[in-house]
């Protein structure tokens, strides 16, 4: 557990805000997205959904196909608990809806719905996109969808599968990734392998907790050494990609 405090300080002593960017691409993003303090009508939607899913004393029973938990000992588990201590914070869930208004993905790819925080901030970002979201957890995933299916939301197509089966079979491409699976290096690179396929010029992948472990920098910088990423920035938690061709190739550290 020493590692992400040893790593958040260093990552600090790099990192700076959008004065100490040269890219007029990653300052927009930063001043009209990342520091937008605006007021939302779908934060009120979010603060429901998750007040959901805290008061819900439910139990589960979990199957991790991922690096399992630091938290949870054993595989029945409250909903009202995995969503208090691994589900998304407020603060991330209120950025990742302000991501996705902000690009207007028409195609979305989650790998890892878990009760569907990230989700639900995505299809309120742009209710016109078509989000693809992964769960491999067949109680997660119902119980994701039955919390979908509360708060009308209808552009999430839900599918039960691990990440390579469907990784494997794919042959589309998609506007906005976010990845929050299978935490060990090993792993996260052969998934970013697969989905180097599903991309184009102006997608954007998300990996989250990409300072987790040793293993998942090792990843992250594996991945932004890629000669396909021209473009990263990583917020301690999340690691943004991007691929537009017209960038010099840069790598940023940002506090959020």
């Amino acid at each position: 557990m020493i590692y992400p405090f040893t790593s958040y300080l260093k990552f600090l002593t790099g990192a700076s805000n959008q004065h100490g960017v040269h890219s007029p691409f990653v300052y927009n993003l930063l001043t009209q997205c990342f520091y937008d303090r605006s007021y939302y009508p779908a934060y009120d939607a979010l603060s429901a959904h998750r007040k959901a899913l805290l008061a819900d004393d439910s139990t589960i029973s979990v199957t991790d196909l991922g690096a399992g938990s630091r938290v949870f000992k054993s595989e029945v588990r409250k909903i009202s608990a995995i969503a208090r201590h691994a589900g998304m914070s407020i603060k991330r869930q209120k950025l990742l809806y302000r991501l996705t208004r902000f690009h207007q993905p028409n195609s979305i790819l989650e790998l890892g719905t878990s009760l569907g925080l990230s989700t639900f901030a995505m299809a309120l970002g742009h209710e016109q996109s078509t989000i693809t979201t992964l769960e491999g957890c067949p109680a997660t995933a119902n119980k994701a969808k039955e919390y979908f299916n509360q708060f009308g939301v209808n552009n999430i197509e839900m599918l039960n599968t691990d990440f390579d089966t469907y990784l494997s079979g794919c042959n589309e491409s998609f506007d906005l990734i976010y990845v929050d699976g299978n935490h060990t290096e090993k792993d996260t690179l052969r998934y970013f392998e697969l989905l180097l396929k599903c991309i184009h010029y102006n997608s954007i992948v998300i990996l989250d907790d990409i300072h987790w472990s040793r293993e998942m920098n090792a990843a992250w910088k594996k991945i932004i050494a890629n000669k396909q990423v021209t473009v990263s920035i990583d917020t301690f938690q999340w690691g943004l990609i991007f691929f537009r061709k017209e960038q010099k190739k840069q790598d940023f550290r940002i506090r959020v």
